[in-house]
């Protein structure tokens, strides 16, 4: 048995820093990004802006490390004692020989839960419809009252105001007092949006609070709420946190608005533009009262002068009515002349169909076919006899009489013709015909040639 503390000369030993390597090589390979939860103790916040703490659980911990242009993104102060939720890699540090996660995100491990909730309500509201744009009501141009709906202390409704009061002054601002954040913050928000809705009193509804965490805007990612929002009959604006927040109501309501100043901005038209609008449309009405009483002065002229004495109105008209006269009688006569000659023409055409005439022109019809056919008819049969003559001098070159005449004869036995000397016999009878006639013989010897 080998002994295992026994060293041969075969194998390598490993210096610190190699077998290290190879620790980090085989760590970071086999674990890439995973999500780990557990909570934060020993947090350091240096002056670099990288942040160093310890994740532990009941029965171990581990070192992590995030640095700064990670943990700017996160959206919460971590302190000790939280519970987060971190995706990592797993790093393994050789000079020191530790083991330890270098962070890439950080969320509270409740507030990850909030985002799943968060998603999954996301989803089956736009799967209903209710964030389709065509249930999107218009917002009204010049709203002259505007609910607002919100903590009645705090930030947001004091930029709302200011936001009114510095661009249009003239808006009647109702504030329709809520929680915005606790447990019965939806069901107050709910409350209040459906009075303000029923009441019919308002042109559009502001529906907002400022920033905050998922945690903080949850009232606002309530199911009823959202539907309410929905089947409301005045046109809502959602303003809620800050311009990277989105809530439910934000997608469910008519016009999502960045922040609560920019809803305020969205429904109050701007005091000044207005006031240079009416100024400008004062000028410009100014100037057409001016040109229209030019035009009605212009008018005024031209009618003065067109005034005339009645006499003069009557001999124009008397002038007017000769002329017509004399049209009227130039337009009989010419009217008469062209049934005139309508008449002579429907009696020419009458003569030109008479049976007689119809007669004469079939006859010499009749006449041009009869010579067209007889010439048909000659060239015809020339075209024939020359194809007859043609077929009959082809017969006779290939006929067995031109053949003869040329001194050649045609000998048979019984009927058959004799085309061998093997064919005969001496003493045979043979008949011979030649081009005048035919002989009749007897085979006195026959001779084959060899």
């Amino acid at each position: 048995m080998k002994n295992f503390t026994t060293f041969t000369p075969q194998e390598t030993a490993f210096t610190v820093s190699q077998l290290n390597r190879q620790i980090q090589q085989l760590l970071e390979a086999s674990l890439p990004w995973i999500l780990v939860e557990g909570e934060i103790s020993n947090l350091a916040k240096p002056a670099s802006g990288h942040w160093y703490f310890s994740l532990k659980d009941d029965k171990a911990q581990i070192r992590c490390t995030m640095f700064k242009n990670r943990n700017m993104a996160v959206r919460f102060q971590p302190k000790n004692g939280d519970q987060v939720r971190l995706r990592a890699r797993v790093t393994f540090y050789g000079p020191r020989g530790d083991c330890q996660l270098g962070v890439e995100s950080m969320e509270s491990a409740g507030e990850g839960a909030l985002q799943q909730a968060f998603e999954r309500l996301k989803a089956n509201l736009q799967l209903e419809g209710l964030f389709d744009e065509t249930h999107k009501k218009p917002l009204p141009s010049k709203p002259e009252r505007v609910a607002i709906i919100t903590s009645p202390v705090g930030a947001a409704i004091r930029d709302m105001v200011i936001a009114f009061r510095r661009r249009f002054p003239l808006t009647e601002l109702t504030i329709l007092p809520s929680l915005v954040q606790g447990q019965d913050a939806a069901k107050n928000l709910l409350k209040q949006l459906q009075r303000a809705d029923h009441s019919g009193h308002f042109d559009a509804i502001i529906l907002g609070r400022g920033g905050g965490s998922l945690e903080d805007l949850w009232s606002f990612n309530d199911e009823a709420l959202a539907r309410a929002v929905f089947h409301a009959r005045t046109p809502i604006v959602s303003a809620v946190g800050h311009e990277t927040d989105f809530t439910i109501t934000d997608f469910v309501a008519d016009v999502r608005a960045a922040t609560p100043t920019a809803a305020a901005e969205l429904l109050s038209p701007d005091g000044n533009q207005l006031k240079q609008q009416i100024d400008q449309q004062s000028r410009q009405l100014l100037l057409k009262m001016q040109r229209q009483l030019e035009q009605h002065q212009q008018r005024l002229d031209f009618l003065s002068k067109r005034i005339r004495h009645p006499k003069e109105r009557i001999d124009l008209q008397q002038n007017q009515l000769n002329q017509l006269n004399r049209r009227l009688h130039s337009s009989l006569s010419q009217r008469l002349e062209n049934q005139h000659t309508r008449l002579t023409h429907l009696h020419q055409r009458l003569l030109q169909s008479t049976p007689e005439e119809s007669i004469k022109l079939q006859r010499k019809q009749l006449e041009d076919i009869d010579k067209r056919l007889t010439l048909a008819l000659s060239h015809n049969l020339k075209s024939k006899q020359n194809q007859f003559a043609g077929l009959v001098e082809k017969l006779n070159l290939v006929s067995p009489l031109n053949i003869l005449s040329r001194g050649y004869a045609i000998t048979s036995k019984d009927g058959q013709v004799v085309n061998s000397t093997s064919s005969v016999r001496k003493g045979d009878k043979l008949r011979t015909r030649l081009v005048d006639g035919e002989i009749d013989c007897i085979v006195e010897e026959v001779m084959p040639h060899s």
